[in-house]
């Protein structure tokens, strides 16, 4: 790997390829320690120093970083980059030369690039998964038996999640054109007039419990819209039905 190193530093530090260094931390993980103690401590210049860019830098080179500095904002940024490849540099010595060098062979760099590889698809591989999940998710029907005058979400406190989707679902309904009344609760004191509740998969059991008369619908996720599209496509058809 040092006969490939120069070139890997040029692309990183120039061509803004940050993923091209992960190889080489990976050969020995204690490096991982240099890479987090200098972000920390650039991160900490940046800060004291109030530096900052006028736009992101993409790709990440060096020239980006310094075309995108403000007018008489240059020193903080490059004084936080030279921080944190200092504090990289020094921590990295000791570690690589408690390392035995001579028994690391070309193998283990062709090892480390396959880890990278292998992060990087199963990484896609989870996407396209999620994808598919939500594609299924498109095609399962609701039913509606009833409008309601007014639908809950319920999670476990009653306060960040469950509000989320209160919010979502309220602004597609408004979309939609159907008025309904959307709020939020925790699980344990939803009301027991209760119509239409939104809750976690978890939370079902507990929800059929407290309120056994309502329509209870599952999410796995308070932040995916897919079941309020799906609901109110259902409401919409029963609108029609009730015309």
């Amino acid at each position: 790997e040092k006969e490939s190193a120069p070139g890997a530093v040029i692309i990183h530090f120039f061509g803004g390829i940050h993923e091209i260094y992960f190889p080489y931390v990976l050969m020995h993980p204690m490096l991982l320690l240099s890479v987090i103690f200098g972000g920390m401590s650039a991160d900490l210049v940046f800060v004291l120093t109030g530096a900052g860019l006028v736009a992101s830098p993409a790709p990440g080179s060096i020239i980006a970083e310094i075309l995108m500095c403000p007018k008489g904002g240059l020193l903080p940024v490059l004084a936080g980059i030279l921080t944190g490849t200092v504090v990289s540099l020094l921590i990295s010595m000791p570690i690589l030369k408690r390392v035995n060098l001579k028994n690391t062979d070309d193998n283990s760099f062709e090892m480390a690039k396959e880890t990278v590889a292998q992060m990087k698809s199963g990484s896609k591989e989870e996407k396209s998964t999620e994808a598919n999940e939500t594609a299924e998710n498109t095609d399962k029907a609701v039913s509606v038996d009833e409008i309601p005058s007014k639908i809950i979400f319920a999670c476990d406190a009653g306060m960040g999640s469950s509000a989320m989707g209160e919010t979502i679902l309220k602004k597609k309904l408004k979309e939609a054109g159907i008025d309904i009344a959307v709020s939020h609760s925790a699980v344990n004191e939803l009301p027991q007039d209760a119509e239409v509740v939104f809750t976690q998969e978890s939370l079902e059991e507990r929800a059929k419990q407290i309120v056994p008369n309502a329509h209870i619908i599952t999410v796995e996720n308070f932040l995916d819209s897919t079941p309020y599209d799906n609901y109110i496509l259902a409401l919409k058809a029963k609108i029609d039905q009730q015309k």
